[in-house]
């Protein structure tokens, strides 16, 4: 990767040379995806699909940016304090280190300070969670180019959340930034919203030997903002708001649930997948404590239905990577991932089987889906630290 980047910075002439790089990773959630805004429980994983950035201190107090995956874009550059107003910016990826200076000055952090930077990722483009890794990667760096800090790990997240919401104009939650911040290699990470603690849970002994696949479907989401994730999170807050709750997490009981489910007959698919995922969350900690993955993968697979026939937030060519999946022994189990609509489905394999799962997906997709037969990919991931800093080039 330092090869990488060292031809980027020569290429870009941004000087980068004795700085540091900064990796973040892409994340996999586990349960309950599409729950962080509905006030559920979380648990995911780092996995190592990542952005790494070269970057350096400068002394002309501009943001100098340059990404080989958008080099169309050619170099970023601008003074901190000199961003355009929220949701101005929505053709470019200049949006996010626009949005990550705009909402860190918001909050009252003195940056003055700026760097330059060369970047490359990896990340499939929907469903892996790559715009919060890229955030969480700026941020981190900007605030240490000016010699400041978060107060607490939560601000950071919050943060980070807002360069979403109020600079960009997407309506994300906070499970994608905590799960890539938070993760720790080999490590699953439960987070509790009540109580904003993040508790570490080891895989149980004797688990059978398996991967994390990333079926990723060479399409192109657009942002959050133009998605039916917009929909779904609007609806799930609408229907909220007439059952008298905070959030749909608070419906824990059966009859609570069959009463609002009579009430709001339009809206209560939301709430059934919200309510059963709710549900199926503690047996899939429990699972994952003992070692259990078969159970974890059936639960998993049981969330992909919820997912795609109750939520309605899956789209054609993910379901077509998850029918393939189900077809090939060894799969436990197999569901869209992220927002919804494009992207990258996912699948939890037996080691043993993923050359088999990598197999039928080459014959397969490309038949079913022949727009995107040059675009797909396969991606086998690993647990791995959500950040990590090392020597640049």
């Amino acid at each position: 990767m330092q090869d990488i980047l060292s031809k980027l910075a020569q290429t870009s002439g941004l000087t980068v040379t004795g700085g540091k790089i900064r990796r973040t990773s892409s994340r996999f959630c586990f349960g309950v995806e599409h729950g962080d805004y509905n006030g559920t429980e979380l648990f995911g994983v780092g996995t190592d699909r990542f952005i790494w950035m070269a970057y350096k201190p400068n002394a002309t107090g501009r943001i100098r940016l340059f990404s080989d995956n958008f080099p169309a874009d050619g170099i970023i550059d601008f003074r901190p304090g000199e961003t355009p107003p929220p949701r101005s910016v929505s053709d470019s990826w200049a949006r996010f280190p626009l949005g990550v200076a705009h909402i860190l000055r918001r909050a009252g952090f003195p940056i003055t300070r700026g760097f330059d930077a060369v970047l490359h990722a990896n990340i499939p483009g929907g469903g892996m969670s790559r715009s919060a890794s890229l955030i969480l990667n700026l941020m981190l760096t900007l605030l240490e180019a000016n010699g400041l800090q978060a107060k607490t790990d939560m601000q950071l997240i919050d943060l980070s959340q807002a360069v979403e919401n109020d600079y960009i104009g997407s309506p994300s939650g906070q499970l994608d930034q905590i799960m890539i911040y938070f993760a720790k290699a080999g490590m699953g990470t439960h987070y509790n919203p009540a109580t904003r603690a993040i508790t570490y849970v080891p895989l149980g002994k004797g688990a059978l030997d398996f991967r994390i696949v990333s079926l990723d479907t060479g399409t192109v989401r657009p942002g959050l903002e133009k998605s039916t994730y917009k929909i779904r999170r609007a609806e799930c807050d609408e229907l909220a708001r007439l059952a008298g709750l905070k959030c749909l997490a608070e419906v824990r009981d059966e009859a609570t649930y069959r009463q609002i489910a009579e009430r709001f007959p339009k809206l209560a698919p939301r709430l059934n997948y919200i309510y059963h995922a709710q549900q199926r969350f503690y047996r899939l900690l429990d699972a994952w404590k003992s070692g259990d993955i078969e159970t974890v993968g059936s639960i998993f697979r049981q969330d992909g239905f919820g997912l795609r026939d109750d939520y309605q937030i899956s789209g054609p060519e993910l379901e077509t990577m998850c029918d393939i999946a189900r077809t090939v022994p060894g799969v436990l189990g197999e569901r869209m991932l992220g927002g919804g609509d494009k992207g990258a489905s996912g699948a939890i394999v037996r080691a043993e089987s993923v050359a088999a799962l990598k197999q039928a997906v080459d014959t397969e997709y490309p038949r079913r889906q022949p727009a995107y037969a040059q675009k797909y990919a396969v991606h086998v991931c690993n647990l791995v630290d959500g950040i990590a800093v090392m020597p640049g080039i």
